[in-house]
C-alpha cells in the first residue's frame, strides 16, 4: 500500500519543478515592456489604449463591465440556439432562468451545469458561447491576479496596469498556446476533435448506437488549464471521449495546477522575493497535502455497513479494495482521490467520479477546499484569496505583540483590515445564506434524492461549488428548477466579485502607500515559521466559519453511519 504514496509524491514533485518554469512564463508576460503585432491588433479591435495606465477603481470597472458585457452575449447565444447553424439535431434553446445560470457559471469561471452538455447544447453553442465564456473568465482571473500583485509590488503610486494589456496578454501568450498544444496532446490519446455531431456504430449485438460528439479535445485543453471545469458531456471527466487513458487523467491533474501553482512563484519573482512566493506555495502545498489524505484514507477503508453485507473491501493485487460506488474501475481509489482533491483544490470542478458517492468523512476534502477557496484556487482569485490570509495573519501576529502590522514593507491598518473582512465574510455569507434560505424554500427539498444530513450536504455542496466558482456538483440534487437556477446564478456572482473587488482595493490602497524598511520589530513573513502561521489561520477561520453547517451535514452522517443509520 505504499505505491498510492510514492504516485502522490511524484506527481506532486512534477507539479513543483513545472512550477518554475511556468511561473517565470506568467511574470514575463506580466511585466513585459513590448507588445506583440497580435496584441497591438487587439487593442485596435477593441479600442483601448495600451499606454494607460489604471488604478483599482478603473481596472475593476473595466473588469466587470467587460464580463457583464460577455455574459449577456453568452445569455442571448444560448437563448437563441434553435436559430443558429452547426445544430443537426435541433436542439432546443435553454430556458431564461437555465441560460441566466450558465451565462453566469462560465463567465465567472464556475462551469456549474444544471444541464447534460451532450443533448442540450449543439456545436456551434458549445464553442460561440461555452468554449469562449471559458477562456473569458479564466483570462479575466489572471488579468486580475496580475493586477493584484502589481499594486503589492508598488510604492506611492496608483497604477494596477491597464486590465486590457493584461487580458489580452494572458490570452495570446498563455491560454490559448497552452491549450492549442494540450489540444493536439489529447487528439493523440484519442479524444473527439471534429464538427460531427454523431457517429452510428453497430454493436456486437448488432445493434446500432449513437454517438454524441464534437469537438471535445480543444474544450477540454482550456477546461483544465482555465481551471473551468464544465463537461462536454454530463459524465464530464468520467467520460472515456473526455478522459480516455491514464496519461490524459493526470495530465489534466497537471494542467488544473499549472497555472495557480505558477502564480506563487510569479508573485515571487515579480515582488523580487522569490523566497516569500515559496512560503505561499508551501502553505497551498501543505494543505494539498492533508486533504489528500483524508479522502484517500477515508475512501481506502470503506464503509462498515459495506463490511456487514459481505463486500470485500480489502486491498489486493486483484481489486483496489475500500469505497468503490461511484468510480471507475481505470482509475480505482487513488486516482480518484487525487483528482477530487486537484479539482476542488484549483476550483475547477472538473469530475472523473461521482461526489456524491463519497464516504461522509472524504466528502469533507472537496467541501473543505471549496469552502476555505485558497489550496491553490483558481487561476489568478486563488493567489489573491491566500494573500487576503496572509495579510490576515501577519495583522494578528501584529496585534499579539503590540505592532503595527506590516507585510511586504507596507504598514496594513484599518482600511485595508476592513476590506478584508469584507471579502472574508462575503463568501461564507453567500454559501451558508443560500444554503438556509433552499433548505426552507417549499419546493426545494422535491429536488432531492436523500434527505436527512447527506440531502443537507447536497445543498450546501452546491452554493459551496457556486460561490467559490467551482463548478463541481455532488450529484442528488435536480438543480434545475428557477429556484435553483437563480440563486446559485446569484451566489456565483457573489463568490467573484464580492470577493475580488474590495481585494483589488486593498491592492490600490497598499501601492498608494511608501514602502518602508524592515526594522528589529518586523516580522518576517518569508519564514517557515509563518507559513505554518498562515496554514493554522486559514483552517482557524474556515473551521469556526464553516464547522457547524459541515456538523450537520457530512460529520453526523458519519457518526450514523457507523451505527447502522440510513436515509432513504
Amino acid at each position: 500500500m505504499w505505491l498510492p504514496w510514492m504516485e502522490y509524491a511524484a506527481v506532486l514533485a512534477v507539479v513543483t519543478l513545472l512550477t518554475i518554469p511556468m511561473g517565470q512564463w506568467l511574470a514575463r508576460c506580466f511585466t513585459s515592456e513590448g507588445h506583440t503585432w497580435l496584441e497591438r491588433l487587439s487593442y485596435r479591435a477593441l479600442g483601448v489604449n495600451p499606454a494607460e495606465r489604471m488604478d483599482w477603481q478603473r481596472y475593476g470597472t473595466a473588469l466587470v463591465l467587460s464580463n457583464a458585457a460577455m455574459m449577456l452575449l453568452g445569455y442571448l447565444i444560448l437563448r437563441m440556439q434553435a436559430s443558429l447553424p452547426l445544430n443537426p439535431l435541433a436542439i432546443a434553446a435553454q430556458a431564461p432562468d437555465l441560460a441566466f445560470n450558465t451565462a453566469v457559471s462560465f463567465v465567472t469561471n464556475t462551469n456549474w451545469q444544471a444541464y447534460a452538455g451532450e443533448n442540450s447544447l449543439s456545436n456551434a453553442t458549445q464553442m460561440a458561447a461555452i468554449t469562449f465564456l471559458m477562456f473569458a473568465g479564466a483570462t479575466a482571473g489572471i488579468a486580475a491576479g496580475a493586477g493584484f500583485v502589481r499594486g503589492l509590488a508598488r510604492s506611492s503610486s496608483q497604477d494596477l496596469g491597464n486590465y486590457w494589456v493584461d487580458y489580452v496578454r494572458v490570452f495570446w501568450r498563455v491560454l490559448l498556446p497552452l491549450s492549442f498544444v494540450m489540444a493536439l496532446v489529447y487528439v493523440w490519446q484519442g479524444m473527439p476533435q471534429t464538427l460531427h455531431t454523431e457517429a452510428v456504430a453497430t454493436t456486437l449485438e448488432g445493434a446500432r448506437q449513437q454517438l454524441l460528439m464534437g469537438p471535445v479535445a480543444s474544450f477540454e485543453s482550456i477546461k483544465h488549464l482555465g481551471t473551468n471545469g464544465g463537461g462536454f458531456f454530463s459524465m464530464n471527466a468520467a467520460h472515456p471521449f473526455e478522459n480516455p487513458t491514464p496519461l490524459t487523467n493526470v495530465l489534466h491533474i497537471f494542467s488544473m495546477l499549472l497555472i495557480p501553482a505558477g502564480l506563487t512563484y510569479a508573485f515571487g519573482s515579480m515582488l523580487l522575493r522569490r523566497r516569500q512566493g515559496w512560503v505561499l506555495f508551501g502553505a497551498c502545498m501543505v494543505m494539498f497535502v492533508g486533504f489528500l489524505s483524508l479522502v484517500f484514507v477515508a475512501e481506502q477503508n470503506g464503509s462498515g455497513l459495506l463490511a456487514r453485507a459481505g463486500v470485500d473491501q480489502q486491498w489486493s493485487p486483484t481489486q483496489p479494495g475500500g469505497n468503490m460506488e461511484g468510480k471507475e474501475l481505470r482509475f480505482g481509489i487513488v486516482d480518484t482521490a487525487l483528482f477530487v482533491t486537484t479539482t476542488t483544490a484549483a476550483t475547477t470542478g472538473s469530475v472523473n467520479a461521482m461526489h456524491d458517492s463519497l464516504t461522509p468523512l472524504g466528502s469533507i476534502t472537496p467541501l473543505a477546499q471549496m469552502m476555505l477557496n485558497c489550496v491553490f484556487g483558481g487561476d489568478g482569485v486563488g493567489l489573491i484569496n491566500l494573500i487576503q490570509y496572509a495579510i490576515l495573519t501577519v495583522f494578528l501576529a501584529g496585534m499579539m505583540i503590540g505592532r503595527t502590522p506590516e507585510f511586504l514593507g507596507k504598514k496594513i491598518e484599518v482600511r485595508e483590515i476592513k476590506l478584508v473582512m469584507l471579502s472574508v465574510l462575503a463568501h461564507p455569507a453567500s454559501i451558508l445564506g443560500f444554503t438556509a434560505l433552499a433548505v426552507l424554500w417549499p419546493d426545494a427539498a422535491a429536488s432531492l434524492n436523500n434527505h436527512g444530513p447527506h440531502g443537507f450536504s447536497e445543498i450546501l455542496y452546491a452554493y459551496a461549488s457556486g460561490t467559490a466558482n467551482n463548478g463541481s456538483a455532488f450529484a442528488g440534487l435536480n438543480a434545475n428548477t428557477p429556484f435553483f437556477n437563480t440563486t446559485i446564478g446569484l451566489a456565483m456572482i457573489a463568490g467573484r466579485f464580492l470577493t475580488l473587488l474590495p481585494l483589488l482595493a486593498v491592492a490600490g490602497s497598499l501601492a498608494a502607500k511608501a514602502t518602508v524598511p524592515a526594522g528589529p520589530g518586523t516580522f518576517p513573513t518569508a519564514t517557515p515559521l509563518f507559513m505554518g502561521l498562515l496554514v493554522f489561520v486559514v483552517l482557524v477561520v474556515g473551521g469556526l466559519t464553516f464547522l457547524p453547517a459541515l456538523a450537520l451535514g457530512p460529520v453526523v452522517e458519519q457518526l450514523q453511519m457507523l451505527v447502522g443509520q440510513l436515509y432513504a
